[in-house]
This record gives structure tokens, C-alpha cells and sequence, in this order.
């Protein structure tokens, strides 16, 4: 069943839609908000179940999550937009692009990864222990289930072969900071897999964006207007 996203819009011109990350909302990308309204149509929209977006019924995955950008899309009658992802908004951002390929103009992908081996140990193992804990308690407690949700999708996908990113038809920007909770080595399979991408690291953490947002943005700009 549908439901209606949250999303905050400013700005004209092409479409622009900003996908945040695990647990957070929209307003992470509040600096890229103003800054890209400037030239394009920004659309920064809650994920199913983050920020005011409700839950609803269905599955709590990536997949489910394109699919509701899918509807959402249809719903505001865009056939076509550039996305900006950022950690799961980054996996989600790539399987649309698999799912729905005609409607990606080009896309974005920050942070992002494959399955949980992308990710440092460092910052996997307290995700993977903390999934098993609250997945323990889901069933007495919403407030473990609601964890457990959200770290399930840190432990049990986006689980997207490699050789499935050839499939991907838009030009692509693949961006990380350079000191990112994702391995740098798994940042560039994922750039050598796709046909036609372009490698970019911003010197900060995992959240460059908004920890060197002038960097991360110029990046941005200058692919975005090849």
C-alpha cells in the first residue's frame, strides 16, 4: 500500500531529489538544500518511516523504499530526475536506478555500498550486535523493534552483486569523504563496476557533506554540469 513521503521542495529547474541516510530525515542536507535550489528543482524527501513520513505496512527494505520513490515521482508527475543519495540513501538511490532506469537522469551516489562487508569492521560490529539485541526484544518492546528495523537495513542489505551495476545507464558520480566508515577499496568497486562513473573523495568522515559542505557540493556542481 502507498503512502504519502514528506519531502521539503525549494528551487526551480530540474528535478533534484536528495535521499538521506539511515535514521535521519531529510534536513541532513539542509546546506545542499539552499545551496542547489539556486539551479535546480530540490525535492529532500523522508524515507518510509523516517522524519514525518508514517511507517505504513510494508516491508522495511531498500527495495520497498525505491519503490516508494517510484510512487512518490508518479504522484508529483516527474518522469525523470537527477538523485543524490547518502548512505542508504545512496543504496537506495542505486537500486531505483536498477528497478526504474528511465526515470534516472544522473546519479549520486555518497557513501554508499553493496552488502556490510562495504563497511569498516570498526563500525559494522556494534550495527551487527546491536540488530541481534534489539531484534530480541522486538517483540515486547517498539522502541527495540523500531532498532531493529533500522539496523536490519545496515545488516541484511542492499546486497547488490557487482556485476548487477552494469545494468545502470545513468552517468554516475561516486563520492565518499576520505575518511568514510565505508572502505575505500569497496567505494572504488563499486565505481569500476558501473559503465559510465566518475570517482570523487571530500576530505571528512562518512558525513562530508554536511562536515565540508562547500567541497562536497563544488563536486556535485561540476558533475552535475558536464
Amino acid at each position: 500500500m502507498e503512502i504519502a513521503l514528506h519531502y521539503i521542495e525549494k528551487g526551480a529547474g530540474a528535478p533534484l531529489i536528495l535521499l538521506h541516510g539511515n535514521g535521519e530525515d531529510s534536513l541532513y542536507f539542509a546546506e545542499q538544500i539552499e545551496h542547489f535550489s539556486k539551479t535546480y528543482r530540490v525535492l529532500a524527501v523522508d524515507t518510509r518511516g523516517h522524519g514525518k513520513s508514517p511507517r505504513g505496512t510494508a516491508p522495511f527494505t531498500i527495495r520497498q523504499f525505491a519503490e516508494d520513490l517510484c510512487a512518490f515521482m508518479d504522484s508529483l508527475s516527474i518522469e525523470k530526475a537527477h538523485l543524490l543519495g547518502f548512505s542508504d540513501g545512496g543504496n537506495i538511490a542505486l537500486q531505483f536506478a536498477l528497478l526504474y532506469p528511465e526515470k534516472v537522469d544522473k546519479l549520486i551516489l555518497n557513501g554508499a555500498n553493496l552488502d556490510a562487508r562495504g563497511v569498516r569492521l570498526l563500525f559494522q560490529l556494534p550495527v551487527e550486535i546491536g540488530f541481534r539485541l534489539c531484534s530480541l526484544f522486538a517483540g515486547c518492546s517498539p522502541r527495540a523493534k523500531r532498532k531493529a528495523e533500522l539496523l536490519g537495513l545496515m545488516v541484511n542489505s542492499p546486497n547488490i552483486p557487482a556485476a548487477e551495476l552494469s545494468k545502470v545507464r545513468a552517468k554516475t558520480l561516486v563520492i565518499a569523504g576520505t575518511k568514510d566508515l565505508i572502505r575505500k577499496e569497496h567505494t572504488e568497486k563499486i565505481y569500476r563496476a558501473l559503465p559510465d562513473a566518475a570517482l570523487a573523495f571530500v576530505p571528512g568522515s562518512h558525513f562530508a557533506a554536511r562536515e565540508n559542505p562547500a567541497a562536497f557540493d563544488r563536486a556535485v556542481d561540476n558533475f552535475l554540469a558536464r
